[in-house]
């Protein structure tokens, strides 16, 4: 019967997890979902049962599973067994972090539990963001993106600020259950209670009170605006973009973008791999899709025109191999191939940048260097098949004076937080995504994938202009308003005029400055439990 109980409470955590998660649940949730979890964890702790690690690997993965599967499961329309080892090793990546709590709490003692706790998830959290098998869409900080106007104190913290939000607050309702004998008994001192009640309260309150002041009545800013057109083909990713012809995909593209752009146009925006030519860095002013975009910004001198292409590049006999670098089938020469994004204009400069954050077992094998000759087993989702290429700076693109610049954020890239604030700190004055969201088809992962564009533009405080090949494009003011949201797999294009902003937030000089302290907190919390287990042996 004490199993079922402790099933339950799994069940009940994955539950409240998965269901304060947006763009469907109830966001109060998340306040509280990970005590069921840890009233569990107390329970098996402080009870005889045999086998004590395996129940608590039961459980803890029970939950982190059941809030892979519920808010992650559209990955399998890409492709299921992706999605299957995305959800599954997620999961347990998760169970790892809670069962070493579990481990250290129960050596150094219960009065540590609390930041513990809260440590190691922030750390689990920030590694996440930093090696190969990076999958940072469940980052609890993410949560918050659709309801931005409790939040705009992103601008300081980023989303390791939301993270330390809720695992705060669970952890201070949690401290309201004792355990006697192995029973959970619920804080029986009224005074304290009392407190304890009114510090949640006013934690929760008082964030949300601040951010609210954040938002000015209306956006005062008087400075230097472009005017920029946004194109939504609506090529369908499993028929259309790899069996129409990239000249008839690209004529309809530019067909599109005539309805919006003119004179006082200064950038149109196409989305992510919209150029379906090959093309190969080293001769990329004789390929005929640039050629054609030259064509249309003759009549255009100021226009300035970012898409997203499919590039290679052919290494020089000599020149130093990447990790990611293919050899030709016969012959005895190497190249990369990239995720790209260029930036045309009237000028004979073609400014590239190439994708750095790639998705695992999409476009990258994670660990080439172990698992190199495997690589072509990564999943096709955009043509390109096999890691792609890679680069070190985050490349801005400026106007031929230099007086404009924007961030060519590619896709996936748009999660991570600090990686995009590299933009600004290199001089972005607005962002710019393109992403291609139809291999997800109509489910919730492209409303996630656009509510994180959110995050961005309050942490960075710029303005955003998306281009989604199938939707939603759109507008993300620095206050993270969503303005003129196109229609899902509908073909459209929109213009606004955004102002550039210069200065940069206290995140974005920052970075991930809180997870990086809880990092070197929990260090320290480990090199205490291994320092208390020796004068324990020695004794």
């Amino acid at each position: 019967m004490k199993i079922l109980k402790l099933l339950f409470l799994s069940v009940l955590s994955g539950l409240l997890l998965s269901f304060g998660w947006f763009p469907n649940g109830f966001l109060p949730l998340i306040f509280i979902a990970f005590i069921p979890l840890l009233i569990a964890e107390s329970i098996v702790s402080h009870n005889t049962f045999r086998r004590k690690k395996l129940i608590l690997f039961i459980l803890s993965y029970l939950t982190f599973l059941l809030w892979n599967v519920i808010t992650t499961w559209w990955i399998k329309n890409a492709s299921a067994g992706g999605a299957a080892m995305a959800i599954l090793c997620n999961a347990l990546l998760m169970t790892f972090v809670f069962m070493f709590y579990s481990k250290v709490k129960n050596r150094i003692g219960e009065k540590f539990a609390g930041i513990l706790f809260i440590c190691f998830w922030l750390t689990f959290e920030f590694i996440h963001y930093h090696w190969d098998l990076s999958w940072t869409w469940l980052t609890l900080g993410n949560v918050f993106a659709d309801a931005p106007k409790i939040i705009q104190w992103y601008q300081f913290t980023g989303v390791f600020g939301g993270s330390l939000w809720i695992l705060i607050t669970n952890v201070i309702l949690f401290s309201f259950i004792t355990f006697k004998d192995g029973k959970v008994i619920f804080f029986k001192g009224v005074q304290r209670k009392r407190i304890k009640m009114t510090s949640v309260i006013l934690l929760i309150i008082i964030p949300i009170i601040v951010s609210v002041c954040l938002i000015p009545p209306i956006d005062f800013y008087k400075g230097a605006r472009v005017k920029v057109v946004i194109v939504q083909p609506n090529i369908d990713p499993y028929n259309e973009k790899f069996t129409g012809t990239y000249k008839d995909q690209l004529e309809k593209m530019i067909r599109l973008a005539m309805q919006k752009t003119d004179s006082l146009t200064d950038y149109l925006i196409f989305p992510e791999t919209a150029l379906q030519e090959e093309m190969w860095e080293n001769e990329i002013h004789q390929s005929y899709s640039v050629a054609r975009l030259k064509e249309l910004i003759k009549k255009y001198p100021n226009l300035k025109i970012i898409v997203g292409a499919s590039t290679a590049k052919a290494y020089q006999k000599g020149d130093a191999l990447s990790a990611t670098a293919r050899k030709y089938t016969n012959e005895d020469a190497y190249y990369d191939a990239y995720n790209t994004a260029l930036q045309i204009d009237s000028t004979t400069r073609i400014q590239i940048y190439h994708k750095s954050k790639l998705v695992p077992g999409v476009e990258k094998m994670p660990f080439p260097w172990f698992f190199k000759y495997t690589e072509t087993l990564a999943i096709n989702m955009g043509g390109t098949i096999g890691s792609l290429g890679t680069q070190d700076e985050r490349t801005v693109f400026t106007s031929s004076d230099k007086s404009k610049a924007t961030a060519p954020v590619i896709c996936y890239e748009s999660i991570f937080g600090e990686f995009v604030g590299e933009y600004v700190n290199n001089g972005a004055q607005f962002i710019s995504i393109i992403t291609n969201d139809g291999w997800w088809g109509d489910t919730p992962g492209y409303k996630q994938h656009l509510m994180y564009g959110r995050l961005r533009a309050i942490e960075t405080h710029k303005w955003i202009a998306r281009s989604a090949n199938t939707g939603i494009s759109c507008f993300i003011n620095p206050y993270g308003e969503i303005l003129q949201p196109t229609e899902w797999f509908t073909p459209a294009v929109i213009t606004a005029d955004i102002p550039l902003y210069s200065e940069t937030t206290f995140y974005t000089k920052h970075g991930d400055y809180i997870a990086r302290i809880a990092s070197c907190l929990a260090l320290l919390l480990i090199i205490y439990n291994y320092l208390k287990r020796f004068r324990i042996i020695k004794k």
